[in-house]
């Protein structure tokens, strides 16, 4: 089983931008979430689609088990099981210092916003802050994805 240990940040300007590269389009919307039961996503991320289960979040750290699956199933269960639950952003992957970042600028209703966040192997690990880094969001449930998709927040 896999665990997902993740920081999240805001990003403060557009510092990142000239070292990123093209992003990829990313539509993806929640079956079902509750902030201490399962969470289920299904995610278009540009042509693949991706089927994602995260058990309750307990620091930075949750259970999470992912599955590719064909991009037409992923736009269906889009369009016919996450309702208004969807969030749309362009992702974007930065190497910074050895350690692979993903930047999410998001569109629609939460246009403004930009996200950065970094997958670590311990909660103890250490990296160092980007210059384009802003204040850390990990802990605060406003900034999960799956909020983000019923109460949105602009950047």
């Amino acid at each position: 089983m896999k665990t997902e240990i993740e920081r999240k940040f805001l990003v403060a300007g557009d510092g990142w931008r000239a070292a990123a590269g093209a992003g990829t389009p990313c539509e993806q919307g929640y079956v079902s979430s509750a902030p201490e039961g399962v969470t289920v996503r299904v995610r278009l991320l540009g042509s693949q689609g991706w089927l994602t289960l995260k058990g309750p979040t307990k620091g930075i750290s949750r259970p999470e088990l992912e599955y590719e699956i064909p991009a037409k199933e992923a736009e269906f269960m889009l369009r016919n099981f996450c309702g208004e639950r969807v969030v749309s952003k362009t992702r974007y992957l930065l190497e910074v210092n050895g350690m692979q970042w993903e930047i999410d600028e998001f569109s629609g209703a939460n246009k403004g916003l930009v996200l950065a966040e970094i997958e670590l192997e311990t909660e103890e690990q250490s990296f160092e802050n980007p210059t384009w880094l802003g204040e850390e969001v990990s802990f605060d449930p406003r900034y999960f994805n799956a909020a983000l998709s019923l109460n949105p927040l602009v950047g």
